[in-house]
């Protein structure tokens, strides 16, 4: 009887020690498979990618195509990152109108996001956190790449090429960024510096997300929200109004730009 119960115990653990076997053999390097290819690799390949010398190409709609697809993936990249910060808050209003009570997970994420978008709020509840729907919201891609090019003369400005930035934000602390050759005596702006072009856009996204001088814009978008309709560049360009010294003179380059590169904004 003992000696029948240690070979069933014998071959019982030798079962278990081939099973560990061949799970090391077969799944380890299937799960190290799907972890190479995660999209945040696949992010990260995007950010990595070098920057085109847009000044060197001279014929002008290659530099406008290279310019287009070297930009439009961190542009859809950062749209998507806010369209989930959105979508968070939407399940959180749901759940609020549900009589659910929120998670500590979700109540720090929601004072991440409200830290993020500048959003003073005493208290979580619908009332407060709906308006935050404003603020998060996404940026028309053709808008954004019309601008950028705008402002870099497609990619070919001193602050594109030393700085990544390409939509002319400014920064007030000394070394922040590029001293503007053509600064006043007595101003302290810079013009501020990026590691990638992509930190750029996002820092662009989030000023006309929170910035008071684009409450226009944000305010045109959330009419257009209200109607079921997904708000187009030439609907948003509008909400610039204040983003040049130029004002209308700046939306109607702008609007002529997004006429004149239509088929190359085309998949967009």
């Amino acid at each position: 009887m003992r000696t029948g119960r240690v070979g069933k115990f014998t071959l019982g653990l030798g079962f278990v020690i081939i099973s560990i076997i061949l799970i090391r053999v077969w799944l380890v390097p299937t799960l190290e498979k799907i972890l190479v290819s995660t999209p945040e690799i696949q992010q990260n390949e995007i950010e990595e990618k070098t920057v085109p010398n847009f000044t060197a190409i001279n014929d002008i709609p290659t530099k406008k195509q290279v310019f287009f697809d070297y930009m439009a993936p961190a542009v859809n990249h950062q749209n998507a990152l806010i369209l989930k910060e959105r979508n968070f808050l939407k399940v959180i209003l749901a759940n609020l109108n549900n009589q659910q009570e929120l998670t500590e997970a979700e109540l720090f994420k929601l004072k991440q996001l409200t830290n993020k978008y500048n959003y003073s709020v005493k208290k979580f509840d619908e009332s407060t956190l709906a308006p935050l729907l404003i603020r998060v919201d996404t940026v028309p891609a053709k808008m954004v790449l019309i601008q950028a090019a705008n402002e870099t003369g497609w990619g070919s400005s001193r602050f594109a090429k030393e700085g990544n930035n390409y939509f002319g934000q400014w920064c007030f602390s000394k070394g922040c960024g590029l001293v503007p050759l053509s600064r006043k005596a007595g101003l302290n702006h810079e013009v501020a510096s990026f590691d990638t072009p992509e930190d750029s856009i996002a820092a662009y996204m989030l000023n006309l997300n929170t910035n008071s001088a684009y409450r226009l814009l944000r305010s045109i978008r959330a009419d257009i929200r209200s109607q079921e309709k997904e708000p187009t560049a030439e609907e948003l360009v509008f909400g610039l109004i204040h983003y040049s010294e130029r004002k209308d003179a700046y939306i109607d380059e702008l609007l002529e730009m997004l006429r004149q590169n239509k088929a190359y904004l085309a998949g967009l």
